[in-house]
């Protein structure tokens, strides 16, 4: 099928689908813009593998900036007030000395070691040593991910945006002005196109020429577990300083993780199953969590800059070609804002004055290039 439209957006996960349904929006209509997904379904990677907890002093300060956008917008009422797809949900980042020191930001509570206690008695069973207080953030709220992005597949369809499946890109040339794109079985004709394929960025903007930006895919593990004892119904998030561990509250059980950061070529990713047992090992030691067994694991990626910085921006070097990647495990919890940056600069060529300069410049993918 041969398509023609003014952008062509290329991934279907939280990213991509979040600007598809932005054009949309901005646009009255989105005719004009076409997303093409590789998988057989929106959101089968890393989007679809959250942790659903978005913490805006988790990360640089260009993604703290993105976060609080972008929690202010998602707990705002709308069309769907009736099913909120985010909602208040504390953490408690804990710790002791230099490492905990290090995670304090603006809009984080410090807490002596009753505090942290208090909130989280299951750490009870942990030494001193480990657990000397911890950072209180009031501002994250949990997400129904799988909620938020059939909200943002929806609202696009709706307006007449095209999303493509089982459309993998595979050739681009430019062509009087305009990119010639084979996507799946379609030809597609774009006036611009933006890369929001994760772990595949650098490889996809390859196919137009553009130079890689040095963005690595990192392995990340979660498991939900059974537990002796189900936590509160309040009970906050418990992240390890450092990004050493974390787990959170899940039904009768919890959510787990070992935060690891281990380099991967771009693929579906499948857990570790000694990496799992070895956190269950280690949170048995250090918690009172009482872990009895594990339902299921999975692993996602997620892509990062040398900075871990996302980049959202023109390639230097490549005409009608914008890249929306390297999320780095922020991509859910950026996503509104970075979407609005990106529509910001393919309708209006520059980001308004709603964000900063300073995490402009900090999402600009020339600073990459040397």
């Amino acid at each position: 099928m041969d398509l023609d439209c003014d952008v062509l957006v290329i991934g279907g996960g939280i990213a991509g689908l979040s600007l598809a349904s932005e054009l949309a929006r901005r646009r009255g209509t989105g005719a004009g813009v076409v997303l093409a997904e590789a998988e057989p379904r929106p959101a089968h990677h890393t989007s679809g593998r959250s942790a659903e907890q978005l913490i805006p002093s988790y990360g640089p300060a260009p993604v703290r900036e993105l976060t609080e956008l972008t929690v202010a917008a998602l707990l705002a009422p709308g069309p769907d007030a009736e099913r909120p797809v985010a909602w208040p949900s504390t953490v408690v980042v804990v710790g002791a000395g230099e490492a905990l020191r290090a995670e304090a930001v603006p809009g984080t509570t410090e807490l002596d070691r009753e505090a942290v206690l208090g909130l989280c008695p299951e750490l009870a069973c942990a030494p001193a040593a480990e657990v000397e207080g911890g950072l209180l953030d009031t501002t994250s709220v949990r997400t129904d991910a799988a909620a938020l992005v059939e909200r943002h597949r929806r609202a696009a369809e709706a307006a007449g945006a095209r999303i493509l499946l089982r459309a993998p890109v595979t050739a681009a040339a430019r062509e009087d002005g305009a990119w010639a794109v084979r996507a799946g079985t379609h030809r597609v004709r774009a006036r611009q196109v933006v890369v929001a394929a994760g772990a595949w960025a650098d490889a996809v903007a390859g196919l137009f020429g553009a130079v890689p930006l040095g963005l690595v895919p990192l392995r990340r593990t979660a498991a939900l577990v059974r537990l002796a004892r189900p936590l509160a119904a309040d009970h906050p998030m418990v992240v390890a300083a450092g990004d050493a561990w974390y787990y959170r509250r899940a039904g009768a059980g919890a959510l787990v993780s070992p935060a690891e950061a281990v380099p991967s070529e771009p693929c579906d990713a499948r857990p570790v199953a000694a990496d799992v047992d070895a956190l269950v090992a280690r949170l048995n030691e250090l918690t009172c969590l009482g872990i009895t067994g594990v339902e299921r694991a999975w692993t996602g990626l997620r892509t990062e800059a040398a900075d871990g910085v996302p980049v959202c921006g023109p390639d230097p070097e490549v005409p009608g070609l914008l890249w929306l990647a390297g999320q780095s495990g922020y991509g859910f919890q950026t996503s509104t804002a970075m979407a609005r940056a990106a529509a910001d600069l393919l309708l209006e060529g520059a980001v308004g004055p709603w964000c900063t300069p300073a995490t402009v410049a900090a999402l600009d993918p020339a600073r990459l290039r040397g």
